[in-house]
């Protein structure tokens, strides 16, 4: 008769194992694993009880969720075999006799990943701990498989990134601490997927789907906003937040996922689409789904789902329309197969956070492979139409005049998407991949793609034609508190003199395109533009007229409207620049060691003509300043004074590391 092993301890070998599974920056004190590769277990049994092969038998048991099944895979009971299983729970041993077994567990590789039990029967059950199961980007098995190891090591691994926000004319790159592997961040992600309705409603069958990636990623788009849910942030694009943080205030996930989950799940105020996606990122890398962050310049919010971008104006040029275009828009792409689909769609797919429109009824986006985007496939799953229409919608534009005729004034289907940018693997360059997400405008399969998405519009041949010729020309220096010029430009191509009406305007606006007060006129000025010729009318804008009014995301958006008095014909330019703000200096006092106490001195000149008021200092960097925000208040910064802050800081590991202040140094540990 069989006798029972009396284990006196179980250890699961945390130490090894979360090395061997790449876990290991989480720490080492508990087992997290990623599946589909084999982890170790080692069993002490008390005086007296002893091990033998073929002579001791007993089963293990592993389970996830509150209602663990056999038949929906929540649940597995294995017994000891001779050699690992690839496609089911196993447990096998090489030990001799004695009284310290040493076992090895495999787990299939698409099995639910979260929290699992693992339990010993014999008849008696005896708990022996728990594990987090992660998904596992070094496993061929895996659906989030990645060949290169330098591609795991900055989509997985990597704690810190840039996003790129600004203008086509003026791409500028903000550090952002993801810090997934920070203390709390994994188990905060998986209270994530526990809040999500579909685990309130069906708690196994929502654990079973967490075997797919793209179930996991639906979820992730639907809770980091809490439009419809229990979600992490509150999309706000009001200009007023003064019952919250301002989007552009935040530098890291971390702080914005503790909020969450240590107020019971409480909203976060407030986001915007930078915010939703950096925070989609560190989920995603947290559970092990390999992602990055794709910032869209000139990006398409279709609200009818035409993949027409129609804009309609009165006669003084005001936008009564409903569709609009970002100046940039940021989301994610995350790394999976897509068995659900045919052959040919596995790699990049992407995902919206940002609360637009309902998918399935819920606030979420995605994920969609990028090659059907680039091929206009747009019965794929999931929300192919408005991706498509984000990066290649056609642009048209009306007026109605007085007596309510509609007259076309202009249209194009080059003004969306360009310069879809995403960090660099392994430097801080910012890599272009419009590539993946449409063909070269103008080229025939550009054109075939449009044929393919029934798009309604031809492509606007290149280069100039006779006619009036309008556009907008800045200055190069435009900075943040200072005075400058921007200039409408009239081209006369036609054989005869013009006399034309010009409506040359300046605005604030926010990124999502919504516009604020007036920074700048000229109105109903007549211009003679002799033929062949061309006139500059410039338009003087003064910080003591923009500096009250504009936004944090320091964006003007310029207006220019000429009307051809014979034959009376429409022409408009419209551009946004971007204002430049001063650079953060941050100055290291002293050589980097690892537990070592370091400073940094983080300093910024005022470039406004004003006092600034209730300036602060904000820092964070992964394994740097202990998974905490530490901010110095400096308070009044004078004219063209300088503010200082010396900040002290105790690197934990080592390797490259980000010491984030909206600029960056790299630390070599």
């Amino acid at each position: 008769m069989d006798q029972a092993l009396d284990i006196e301890r179980c250890d699961l070998e945390s130490r090894i194992n979360n090395t061997t599974h790449h876990t290991d920056q989480n720490g080492l004190d508990r087992l997290i694993v990623r599946r589909g590769l084999p982890f170790t277990i080692t069993l002490h049994l008390r005086s007296g009880s002893q091990f033998e092969a073929g002579v001791s038998t007993f089963r293990l048991i592993v389970e996830i969720g509150p209602l663990p099944k056999e038949l929906s895979g929540t649940k597995s009971t294995f017994s000891l075999t001779d050699s690992a299983l690839k496609t089911a729970w196993s447990v096998s041993t090489n030990s001799p006799p004695g009284n310290v077994v040493s076992l090895s567990v495999s787990s299939p590789p698409d099995v639910p990943i979260g929290l699992y039990s693992l339990t010993l029967d014999q008849g008696q059950k005896v708990k022996l701990g728990e594990f987090v199961l992660l998904f596992n980007p070094w496993c061929d098995k895996d659906a989030v498989y990645m060949e290169e190891e330098r591609d795991r090591q900055e989509y997985v691994l990597s704690q810190a990134g840039l996003i790129y926000k600004g203008t086509t004319k003026r791409i500028k790159a903000s550090p952002w601490t993801f810090g997934q592997f920070e203390p709390g961040m994994l188990d905060i992600c998986l209270k994530l997927l526990d809040e999500n309705p579909k685990y309130s409603s069906d708690a196994d069958a929502d654990c079973s789907g967490r075997r797919n990636p793209v179930y996991v990623t639906r979820v992730i788009s639907a809770m980091i906003n809490s439009n419809d849910d229990k979600g992490v942030l509150v999309g706000n694009w009001s200009g007023d937040y003064d019952d919250g943080v301002r989007p552009s205030h935040w530098t890291d996930s971390v702080a914005i996922l503790h909020q969450w989950a240590d107020n019971c799940c409480q909203r976060v105020r407030y986001g915007q689409c930078w915010v939703f996606a950096a925070v989609a990122c560190t989920v995603s890398r947290a559970l092990g789904i390999p992602c990055r962050v794709v910032t869209n310049f000139g990006s398409a919010h279709d609200t009818n789902s035409n993949l027409l971008i129609e804009f309609l104006y009165d006669e003084d040029g005001n936008d009564i329309s409903d569709d609009s275009v970002w100046n940039f828009h940021v989301w994610v792409d995350n790394w999976m197969a897509r068995p659900d689909l045919d052959a040919g769609y596995d790699g990049w797919q992407a995902s919206d956070p940002t609360p637009q429109e309902k998918s399935e009824g819920v606030f979420c986006c995605g994920p969609v492979p990028l090659k059907a985007i680039k091929e206009g496939e747009l019965n794929l799953k999931y929300d192919a139409p408005f991706v498509f229409a984000e990066v290649n919608a056609d642009v048209v534009e009306y007026v109605k005049l007085t007596n309510g005729r509609m007259v076309k004034m202009g249209g194009s289907s080059i003004d969306v998407g360009h310069f879809i940018s995403t960090k660099a693997v392994g430097s801080d360059e910012r890599h272009d991949i419009t590539h993946l997400y449409k063909h070269p405008e103008g080229s025939l399969q550009e054109r075939e793609v449009f044929e393919r998405a029934k798009h309604h519009h031809e492509l606007q041949q290149k280069g100039e034609e006779p006619g009036l010729k309008v556009k907008i020309k800045v200055s190069l220096d435009m900075d943040i508190g200072a005075d400058f010029d921007v200039f409408a430009v009239v081209t006369n191509n036609t054989e005869a003199d013009k006399t034309c009406r010009v409506m040359f305007y300046a605005r604030i606006v926010s990124y999502d395109g919504k516009p604020g007060a007036n920074c700048g006129f000229i109105e109903d000025l007549t211009m003679e533009v002799p033929t062949g010729k061309e006139k500059r009318l410039p338009l003087r804008l003064e910080y003591v007229d923009y500096g009250d009014t504009i936004t944090s995301d320091r964006l003007i958006q310029l207006v220019l409207i000429v009307i051809e008095s014979s034959p009376r014909e429409f022409h408009k330019a419209k551009r946004t620049i971007v204002l430049e703000n001063p650079d953060i200096a941050i100055k290291l006092l002293g050589e980097p060691r690892v537990n070592q106490k370091v400073s940094a001195q983080i300093s910024l000149q005022n470039p406004l003509p004003e006092p600034l008021q209730n300036c602060f200092f904000s820092v964070m960097g992964a394994s740097l300043t202990d998974g905490k925000l530490l901010i110095q208040n400096v308070g009044t910064v004078g004219p063209k004074q300088e503010a200082k802050y010396t900040v002290e800081f105790t690197p934990t590991s080592t390797g490259s590391r980000t010491l984030t202040e909206c600029s960056a140094v790299a630390l070599s540990l």
